[in-house]
């Protein structure tokens, strides 16, 4: 949470982390039982149990995304897509562990779960691993060169990918603080999507002030509840010699309770400097 006239950098305002606990018996959010693994994986003897269906928004491919989090080995051999693995909202098959054609060294499968529950379901949110990162690239257009990245860099970019994400969750959940009477259990991730080149008004008006506009603008939609919430999340960079990018995470213009949420915290910032 931040002001337009100077840094991004968040702030908690309301609650501490342990705050929010949920209470015991919420539905939400009980300990994540986990599936288990294939049988075939070594490592993990335990048997294996029907992966719950996804819930609604959630794209094919976490579906199956715990097989490269337990037995990344065994998840890599992969299976043919169907017409059922197609994603409804970009009618894309899911994302492949492949490597692609001339792709120049070999690149990790492994996906890492994260601390961001998935809406309807007892599960967290998986990130991408390095191979699919880099086939989503070669997607959008990008083409490796010698001199872009090596494998080094792709094991960087992912992990600075999932530090973001872990980060902009953590703001939301400041956010969602002042909602914790309406829902105890506490918020979960519904659905996401990538803006990169359509600036919000806030980012333009930074911009107009001499500051940089972000290089990538996400909106995410939360489920408070059963009540759909959109957050916008501007990235920018964190400066010559930063290793760091700097979140402006705030609830969209889409309500008056989104309006009074941040009158109330740009009043508390302002009393508080």
């Amino acid at each position: 949470m931040s002001s337009p006239f100077g840094t991004v950098n968040a702030e908690a305002v309301v609650m501490s982390d342990e705050s929010r606990a949920p209470p015991p018996g919420c539905p939400m959010h009980q300990n994540a039982k986990r599936a288990a693994p294939p049988s075939e994986c070594p490592m993990h003897p335990a048997s294996a149990t029907e992966q719950p269906k996804s819930a609604p928004d959630v794209p094919a491919h976490q579906d199956r995304a715990y097989e490269f989090v337990q037995c990344p080995v065994t998840g890599a051999k992969g299976s043919k897509n169907t017409a059922s693995d197609i994603n409804p909202e970009n009618m894309m098959p899911p994302p492949n562990q492949q490597p692609s054609a001339g792709q120049p060294f070999p690149l990790s499968v492994v996906r890492e779960e994260s601390r961001i529950p998935r809406s309807g379901l007892d599960q967290n949110w998986v990130y991408p691993s390095e191979q699919m990162f880099w086939n989503a690239m070669l997607r959008k257009g990008w083409r490796w060169k010698e001199q872009d990245i090596s494998q080094k860099d792709m094991t960087n970019i992912i992990k600075i990918h999932n530090q973001n994400n872990e980060q902009a969750w953590k703001e939301i959940l400041r956010w969602e603080a002042l909602h914790s009477k309406e829902c105890p259990c506490g918020p979960a991730l519904k659905r996401f999507g990538g803006k990169a080149k359509e600036f919000t008004p806030r980012a333009r008006f930074r911009h107009w002030m001499g500051h940089e506009l972000p290089f990538d603008r996400h909106d995410w939609i939360v489920d408070r509840c059963g009540k759909e919430v959109r957050y916008v999340i501007d990235y920018y960079d964190g400066g010559l010699g930063s290793s760091h990018t700097i979140l402006d995470v705030r609830p969209a213009f889409d309500s008056l309770e989104a309006v009074w949420d941040r009158m109330k915290v740009a009043w508390w910032r302002w009393t508080s400097s």
